[in-house]
């Protein structure tokens, strides 16, 4: 089995560097165009499904893949949401009370969820794929938060290599199971 995991497009959100957690944020012309060349990327490649965040972004980059690929089926899978920033939703990504909250993994972002609950989402997600689709190569259509998370399941990492961790947007990463 082969894991493969890709960030969404670029949105409005992510061009302007804001926070765009749980905020259903539309693709930007770039963000299509960056959806079709990760599609062409993935020409010849043997994916039997798609696993999807339930967000726009993410199921749009998706659709875009399926189609160019011949119809991969999509499943959509709530697990796969972004992180629920809560109060930092919308700001600014550099703003320095987020980036604190950033390096705390197991504190809650106020109104949110902590990245120890991410973790905890994800791993159990991927714990199901692993046996459920074992005969099966997937690709999951996620977020950048969540994608932080993918990559310690299987990749050890410092705190430090956790925080400063971001696939760049339609950016592909690949897991040997």
């Amino acid at each position: 089995m082969k894991l493969y995991a890709a960030r969404h497009g670029e949105t409005v959100w992510n061009a302007q560097d804001r926070v765009s957690g749980l905020t259903d944020v539309e693709l930007t012309e770039k963000g299509i165009a960056q959806a079709k060349a990760l599609a062409v990327k993935l020409e010849g490649v043997k994916i039997d499904l798609m696993l999807v965040s339930p967000l726009k972004r993410a199921q749009d980059t998706a659709k875009i893949v399926s189609e160019h690929c011949g119809g991969i089926p999509i499943i959509t899978e709530e697990r796969l949401i972004e992180q629920n920033y809560g109060i930092y939703e919308g700001i600014d990504r550099f703003n320095e009370a987020f980036l604190q909250n950033k390096r705390w993994f197991a504190y809650k972002y106020p109104g949110g969820e902590s990245m120890m609950q991410l973790a905890h989402r994800i791993y159990g997600l991927l714990d199901e794929v692993t046996v459920k689709y074992s005969d099966k190569n997937v690709l999951l259509v996620c977020h950048g938060g969540v994608l932080r998370a993918v990559n310690t399941y299987f990749k050890d990492m410092t705190n430090d290599e956790y925080f400063n961790f971001l696939l760049d947007n339609c950016g592909l990463i690949e897991f040997e199971l």
